[in-house]
C-alpha cells in the first residue's frame, strides 16, 4: 500500500472516518458461505489475498459489477427502438459507451482467471484437475446461456404447414430457430481457449499467442478471398454485415435451413452472428489481455507503480487500436485486432481509474452497489435476462387492441405524462436494474453467493 500501513489499520482509519464501504468489500463478497465454511468463488469472482492488496482487489470487483450493470442497463430498454445514442451500439463500424461493456467483462474474466489459475495450483492441484475444472465452467456458462436462448422452450405463433400444431410441434419449431451463440457463449468459448493458453504459460509465451491471434485474424479477415463472392478479397467486404469471411463461416456452420433444421443464428442478423464463431479468437485474445493484467497486478509493486504501469499500458493500447483501426476498423461484431487493442487499453485506464478512486482518493461510497453487482456477477447477468423473457414474453398487456411485454406498457404509461419516448425507455431500464440491485443486496447481506 501506499503510506505502508497494514489492511486492518486501514479498517479502523475508515471506520473512523465514516466510511463503511472498505469493510464489507475487504474479501467479504468473495466467499460463498455453507454453514460455517467459506470457500473462495472460482472463475468471476475469485481472487487470493496472498497475492493483492485488499484495495486492489476491491477496484477489480466494481469494475466488473460497472460492467454487470451497465449490460443490464443497455441490453433491457423499455423501447429499443427510442434510445439514447450512447446507449446503442455503433451500425456497423466505430464505437459508443455501449461497445465498451461487453469485452471490459471479458477483460475482468481474464483477470480473474489468472486468480483463479494460481490459487488451484497454490492448494495442489495437478494439472489435470485444473483442465477438467476449466472445460466444466466453460460448458455450464455455454449451457445457460443455451437455455436463455431457447426461453420460452416452444414456439407460441403459427407454425407454416402445420394446421392445428400440438405440444410437440410447438417445441420441434422451438428449437429449429433457437440461437446457439449468444453472450454467455461467447464468455464460456474465450474463456476456454485462453486459460487453456495461459495454463503454464510463461508471460512471453502468452503475448505470442496474442499478438499471433489478433494479427493472424487481420490477415484472414482482410486477404483470403469470402467464398461466395466472386473471389472478392475480405478488405473489400468489411463493409457489409453479411459478406465477410465471418458471416459465411456462421452461416456454413449454424444456418441448417437447406438440412431441413433450421437457422440457429442471430434473429436479428439472419446472415451472420455478432457472437460469432470467428471472432471468438480475437475475444479470447481479449481475456489473455486480462490475464496478463492479473499478472502485472500479482506482482509485488507499490500503488504509485502500479498506477503509473496501469495507465501507460492503457493509453498505449488505445491509441494503437485507433492507430490500426485505420486499416483494420473499430468493429464490435467482427472484434476486430484494433477493437480488442483498443477496449484492453481502455480497460486498464477504467480500472486504473477505479483504484485511484478507491485507494488514493478514499472515495469509495460510490462503488458499494457495483460491488455487489459483481459479487455475484453470472446470477445478475443470466437472472437479469431471464426475466427480462419472462416480462417480454410471457407477462402480457392489452394496449390499443394488442398484446404488449410489460416493459413495452410501462414505457408507454410513462411516456403519457408527457415525457420524451426515450426517457421513458431508460426509466424503465434504471427501474429494471434497480430492482434487481435490490435482489443482489439482499443475497449479499445475507451472504449468498451463486458460483459456476
Amino acid at each position: 500500500m501506499a503510506n505502508g500501513s497494514s489492511t486492518a489499520e486501514r479498517r479502523k482509519a475508515d471506520r473512523r472516518r465514516g466510511e463503511p464501504l472498505r469493510a464489507p468489500l475487504d474479501g467479504a463478497f468473495h466467499r460463498e458461505r455453507r454453514g460455517s465454511e467459506r470457500r473462495d468463488t472460482p472463475l468471476l469472482g475469485t481472487h487470493v489475498e496472498r497475492v493483492l492488496s485488499a484495495d486492489r482487489l476491491v477496484a477489480i470487483d466494481v469494475f466488473r459489477g460497472l460492467t454487470v450493470a451497465a449490460m443490464l442497463l443497455v441490453n433491457d430498454p423499455g423501447d429499443a427502438a427510442t434510445v439514447f445514442a450512447p446507449l446503442k451500439h455503433a451500425a456497423w463500424h466505430g464505437w459508443t459507451p455501449t461497445d465498451l461493456i461487453f469485452p471490459f467483462f471479458l477483460f475482468v474474466v481474464g483477470i480473474t482467471t489468472h486468480l483463479s489459475l494460481s490459487r488451484r495450483a497454490a492448494r495442489g492441484d495437478d494439472d489435470a484437475a485444473i483442465r477438467r475444472q476449466v472445460v466444466r465452467r466453460s460448458a455450464i456458462i455455454f449451457g445457460l446461456g443455451l437455455l436463455l436462448n431457447w426461453y420460452p422452450f416452444y414456439e407460441a405463433g403459427n407454425i407454416a404447414g402445420v394446421a392445428a400444431p400440438n405440444v410437440l410441434d410447438r417445441v420441434v419449431e422451438r428449437l429449429y430457430h433457437v440461437r446457439v451463440l449468444g453472450v454467455l457463449q461467447r464468455i464460456a468459448l474465450a474463456y476456454l481457449v485462453a486459460a487453456l493458453i495461459a495454463w503454464r504459460s510463461p508471460t512471453r509465451r502468452i503475448v505470442i499467442a496474442v499478438a499471433t491471434i489478433l494479427v493472424g485474424y487481420w490477415l484472414a479477415m482482410t486477404l483470403l478471398p469470402v467464398p461466395g463472392q466472386g473471389g472478392a478479397l475480405g478488405a473489400a467486404t468489411l463493409g457489409d454485415k453479411s459478406r465477410t469471411l465471418a458471416a459465411w463461416l456462421d452461416r456454413a456452420a449454424l444456418d441448417w435451413t437447406r438440412r431441413g433444421y433450421g437457422n440457429h443464428l442471430w434473429d436479428t442478423g439472419v446472415t451472420y452472428d455478432p457472437e460469432g464463431l470467428l471472432a471468438t479468437l480475437p475475444a479470447a485474445a481479449t481475456v489473455l489481455l486480462g490475464v496478463l493484467t492479473g499478472r502485472w497486478l500479482g506482482r509485488a509493486r507499490s500503488l504509485p507503480q502500479w498506477l503509473t504501469g496501469v495507465f501507460s499500458a492503457g493509453a498505449l493500447g488505445a491509441v494503437a487500436g485507433l492507430v490500426w483501426g485505420w486499416s483494420f476498423p473499430i468493429n464490435k461484431a467482427l472484434w476486430t485486432s484494433s477493437y480488442v487493442l483498443f477496449t484492453a487499453g481502455a480497460a486498464c485506464l477504467a480500472l486504473g481509474t477505479i483504484t485511484w478512486l478507491i485507494d488514493v482518493a478514499r472515495w469509495d461510497r460510490w462503488a458499494r452497489p457495483f460491488a455487489i453487482f459483481g459479487s455475484n456477477a453470472i446470477l445478475a447477468y443470466v437472472g437479469a435476462e431471464f426475466s427480462a423473457r419472462v416480462l417480454h414474453s410471457s407477462l402480457k398487456w392489452k394496449l390499443g387492441g394488442h398484446r404488449v411485454g410489460t416493459e413495452e406498457a410501462v414505457t408507454r404509461g410513462l411516456a403519457s405524462f408527457g415525457l420524451d419516448a426515450r426517457v421513458a425507455s431508460l426509466l424503465w431500464a434504471v427501474l429494471f436494474v434497480s430492482l434487481w440491485y435490490f435482489v443482489l443486496a439482499r443475497l449479499y447481506r445475507r451472504g449468498i453467493f451463486f458460483r459456476v
